[in-house]
């Protein structure tokens, strides 16, 4: 399997994990649960996302930087990454 298959995976399984999340939050609702347990949750949720999405710009990162070899190159792939996060993060 390869690193970009690995990452792929990993990123699929996260997402997986939060779907569960968020219909557990779901059902929180629905049950009339606590506030509180349920901006608790909701949160968690929130930092689970915020992991996915470093992990996937980690992972372009590399992608951009394993194939850089002139100054010029990683200076395009940083301002990519710049980009990007200005954009998202």
């Amino acid at each position: 399997m390869s690193s970009r298959e690995e990452h792929q995976r990993q990123l699929i399984l996260r997402l997986r994990r939060i779907e569960g999340q968020i219909r557990g939050i779901q059902g929180m609702i629905g049950e009339e649960d606590e506030c509180e347990r349920i901006a608790q949750q909701l949160c968690a949720a929130r930092r689970a996302l915020d992991k996915t999405f470093h992990a996937l710009v980690a992972c372009q990162l590399e992608q951009d930087m394993h194939g850089a070899e002139s100054a010029q190159e990683i200076s395009a792939a940083s301002q990519r990454m710049t980009a990007l996060l200005s954009r998202y993060g």
